[in-house]
C-alpha cells in the first residue's frame, strides 16, 4: 500500500492510497485521514435529552444533533466529551458513561466516533466557537426517539446514540 497526503486542512487530511485488492488489481482509494471524534447524548432528567438545531453550511440547513467535536492532538475522549458538552449546550458536571463506538463512513474516511451519555448535568451558559450556530433545545426522549424514524433527525451520530442508548435501556445494561 502506498499513501501520499495531498491535502493537510484544519482538522483532517487527505491521501491517496494505491493497493492492490484481492484479485490482484490496482486500486486507487481516496481517504480522509481524521483524528476521530466525540458525541454525547445529555440527559436534562429522566425523560428529557438536550439536542443542537444545527446550522451545517455543508448542506445549507439545520440538523438536530447530539453536541459531538473533533478530538484535539492526544485528548482522552473522555475529556473531550466533557469540553464538548460544556461548549455546545452549558451543561457540565454530572457523570458521562461510554455507550461505544462507531465508524461513519469506513469507505472513505478513518473517523472513528466516541459516544457517551451525560446524566445528571448542571446547567449553564454555552461557549459555542466562532463561526457554530448551534441552538440548544430540551427535547422529550420519546419525540427524539419518534423523530428517528420519521426522518426528522438525519445525522448518522445522533440515530446511532439514540438507538444504541434504547438498546440499553431495554436490555437491562
Amino acid at each position: 500500500m502506498a499513501r501520499e497526503i495531498v491535502h493537510v486542512g484544519r482538522r483532517i487530511q487527505v491521501a491517496v492510497e494505491r493497493v492492490t485488492d484481492p484479485n490482484g488489481h490496482a486500486v486507487v482509494r481516496d481517504i480522509i485521514l481524521h483524528p476521530g471524534a466525540v458525541a454525547i447524548l445529555p440527559f436534562i432528567d429522566s425523560r428529557t435529552i438536550c439536542l443542537l438545531h444545527n446550522y451545517r453550511s455543508a448542506l445549507g440547513e439545520r440538523l438536530w444533533e447530539i453536541p459531538a467535536g473533533t478530538l484535539e492532538p492526544g485528548e482522552d475522549p473522555l475529556d473531550a466529551a466533557r469540553r464538548e458538552l460544556e461548549e455546545e449546550t452549558g451543561h457540565t458536571g454530572g457523570t458521562l458513561t461510554k455507550l461505544g463506538t462507531f465508524v461513519p463512513s469506513p469507505g472513505v474516511m478513518s473517523e472513528i466516533i466516541h459516544l457517551y451519555v451525560a446524566t445528571g448535568i448542571q446547567s449553564g451558559e454555552a461557549r459555542p466557537e466562532p463561526g457554530e450556530d448551534l441552538l440548544p433545545q430540551p427535547v422529550l426522549l420519546s419525540t427524539a426517539l419518534e423523530w428517528c424514524m420519521n426522518g426528522t433527525i438525519r445525522d448518522g451520530k445522533t440515530l446511532v446514540a439514540l438507538l444504541m442508548h434504547q438498546r440499553l435501556a431495554h436490555s437491562g445494561s
